[in-house]
């Protein structure tokens, strides 16, 4: 297991990291995703700690708090040092019936900070993560409130997911303007049947100094090697009953195809290959895996050990490729201007 910097900032995290996504189940969305219960749970926490990985990610709103509360309970039953472990945890969704109890508002950030730690059993959460863009709350309002629970010892560092390369930029000129604590990454959905983080979003990073937190890296399973062209409907995997995130799906096959091949050559598996890939993207700081078993996690885990010559990753390069788009055309095209003379 290797460990980055998380962004701009001085926190080493693991290239893996643990996603709870699957813990506690419930009704509606919660429970085709998962319903992993306590025992269920520990166990799948202490085969990522023995694997090296010490960085987990959860949310307030997956199933409804009881996805912290296991986790929480999990660190406790497995006996973990607070300083080994570095705990994700996000805000944003509604865990209420009233007008305010949703948002990335002054109010509900601290309302749910609060409420988080308390289902975590910790007295602080080294990442807290807005879910998603509120467009009706000013950025600058939510990056003020960030920068004082970063002050008051609640969080240690921040930052935001599913936001628009633009929305990121304007976060981190507002901290910079003001004084205020900086973003350090962004959590994004990230695959090889699914490159359009890289048309915006991924110069922002490197520009910013931005770490990338992949969410759903096996596109919601579509990668995962269970699935043929022709027969995505099949099976019991998630895509069977929750068809999410959005990919195309000829050019996916395209690319599941590839990737079949070259496991079979390297003896590991597609979803190795497809997480693998991942690992060698320059961008990406940590991938999040999600299970509901050992022997999925397992075999995810052994993505680490996967490598490529140059000549497969510009083949899975090609066949990958998103199609020209402006004003990205139209920016490759001028590009050799200032070089030509």
């Amino acid at each position: 297991m290797r460990y980055k910097l998380l962004g701009r900032s001085g926190l080493y995290v693991s290239e893996l990291c643990l996603g709870t996504m699957t813990f506690g189940g419930g009704g509606g969305m919660w429970q085709k995703i998962g319903q992993l219960q306590q025992d269920e749970a520990d166990a799948l926490v202490k085969a990522a700690l023995d694997a090296g990985i010490n960085f987990i990610d959860t949310a307030n709103v997956y199933a409804d708090g009881l996805s912290e509360q296991i986790l929480g309970q999990s660190l406790r039953n497995l006996g973990v040092a607070r300083g080994e472990v570095v705990i994700a945890t996000k805000v944003l969704g509604r865990m209420g019936k009233g007008p305010n109890a949703a948002g990335a508002s002054r109010g509900h950030i601290m309302d749910q900070v609060k409420a988080s730690l308390k289902r975590l059993q910790l007295d602080h959460v080294d990442l807290y993560q807005i879910h998603g863009v509120d467009h009706d709350t000013p950025i600058e309002e939510t990056v003020e409130t960030l920068d004082m629970l970063v002050r008051q010892g609640l969080i240690r560092y921040y930052g935001l997911s599913n936001w628009p390369a633009w929305q990121v930029a304007k976060a981190v000129g507002i901290a910079e303007r003001r004084g205020l604590v900086r973003p350090v990454s962004l959590q994004s959905y990230y695959t090889i049947a699914g490159r359009d983080l890289e048309r915006e979003i991924v110069p922002m990073m490197a520009s910013e100094g931005i770490g990338l937190m992949v969410w759903s890296p096996l596109a919601g399973g579509l990668l995962s090697g269970k699935y043929h062209r022709g027969q995505e409907s099949e099976g019991e995997g998630r895509r069977a009953s929750f068809d999410f995130p959005p990919v195309d799906r000829d050019r996916a096959y395209d690319i599941i195809d590839m990737l079949r091949e070259m496991a079979e050559a390297k003896k590991a598996s597609v979803a190795q290959l497809a997480l693998g890939w991942l690992l060698h993207q320059k961008p990406v700081t940590s991938v999040i895996l999600g299970a509901k078993r050992i022997d999925q996690l397992k075999d995810n885990l052994a993505a680490v050990d996967v490598e490529f010559t140059k000549d497969e990753l510009i083949r899975l390069d090609k066949v990958s490729a998103l199609p020209p788009e402006y004003p990205g055309w139209m920016i490759e095209r001028q590009s050799g201007y200032r070089t030509d003379g």
